[in-house]
């Protein structure tokens, strides 16, 4: 059988939790994927499952024809070329890098929260949010399509494999370096990662806020509500895998903490919610896991119709690939429908 699944970036983390996921779940054979990446990939095994191995071919060289679903796991600036020659060839991209994340006539998708929108995919595009909107949007919408969210407020903590495995390494590196008193070089993030925050993910603007923390207002107006209003502070944390965030969320109607833990349970939020030491979720706990989970759900007392809570999942599944392979169901979803 001719492969119909290309996985661009199959080596990275991104890439490997997607093969992962698709073989988990059967949703297809080796058979019908091809794993491609850069030139010095090239000629790699890339696990599909427990059994299958995909020798890793060259992005550069491949030609999309016969692809039906491309899963495009690499930076943006790599994206755009081969996403457009994938797209054009008939395949359905799949990008879960930045590049068309605000563009318009791009699906900008959450299953769960707006899968209806894939009916506008003007260029056999499909945009994954990023690990953050994913989340935020995920928590939000269900509170929102109750009681029509203004307004939100969030303090992101950020693990390091958003910036790939190199970042990890740093991370370990440096911790190991403050107990053998070693020199620490930073080379991925601006300042010391090891025992410390850095409120700093993305580049800087003029106007003093990160491009993460513009972009995810972005795209939680094109996820949730044209009108949204969102503002960020992105952190960097020390923490490998999953990412969690503080999120205050400003209401038109009023919405108590047990309906809006009732909403979040329905809308299939992990709600972990007791009021008691250990009573709440951390990214440790939810690394390898696949919902979003929610924890310390309460009143913002500082305006009339408000709530705070915490929220965490990991950043690799549905932060990334998990979401990807959910919009490649919907895609299929649809296309049996019609």
């Amino acid at each position: 059988m001719a492969a119909s699944i290309a996985v661009i970036g199959a080596t990275g983390s991104v890439g490997r939790e997607i093969l992962m996921i698709l073989a988990e779940q059967e949703l297809a054979e080796a058979a019908d994927i091809v794993a491609l990446a850069s030139d010095r990939s090239v000629g790699q095994e890339a696990s599909f499952g427990e059994d299958d191995e995909l020798i890793v071919r060259s992005l550069k060289e491949f030609d999309f024809a016969g692809i039906q679903y491309a899963f495009f796991a690499i930076d943006a600036a790599e994206t755009k070329p081969y996403a457009l020659k994938a797209a054009a060839a008939g395949a359905m991209v799949i990008d879960c890098s930045p590049a068309f994340r605000l563009e318009p006539g791009v699906p900008l998708i959450v299953p769960e929260v707006n899968a209806a929108a894939l009916s506008g995919a003007k260029k056999k595009i499909v945009a994954n949010p990023s690990p953050l909107a994913i989340m935020i949007a995920a928590v939000v919408q269900p509170l929102h399509a109750a009681a029509h969210a203004k307004r939100a407020v969030v303090t992101a903590m950020q693990p390091v494999s958003g910036l790939g495995r190199s970042a990890m390494d740093e991370l370990f590196n440096q911790t190991r370096a403050v107990f053998v008193n070693d020199p620490l070089k930073p080379e991925h993030f601006t300042k010391q990662i090891a025992f410390n925050v850095i409120p700093h993910v993305g580049d800087i603007q003029k106007d003093g806020e990160t491009t993460e923390e513009a972009t995810l207002a972005g795209e939680a107006r094109k996820l949730i509500h044209p009108d949204f209003a969102l503002t960020a502070t992105c952190v960097r944390v020390p923490v490998f895998i999953g990412q969690s965030a503080t999120v205050t969320i400003e209401f038109e109607n009023a919405l108590s903490v047990e309906a809006a833990r009732e909403h979040l349970k329905r809308s299939g939020i992990t709600v972990i919610d007791h009021r008691a030491d250990e009573g709440y979720v951390t990214p440790v706990e939810v690394a390898g896991d696949d919902p979003v989970f929610v924890s310390r759900v309460r009143e913002d007392k500082s305006v009339p119709h408000g709530l705070t809570l915490w929220c965490a999942t990991d950043n690799l599944r549905k932060g990334a690939a998990l979401n990807a392979v959910q919009i490649f169901e919907a895609l299929q979803k649809k296309k049996k429908t019609h």
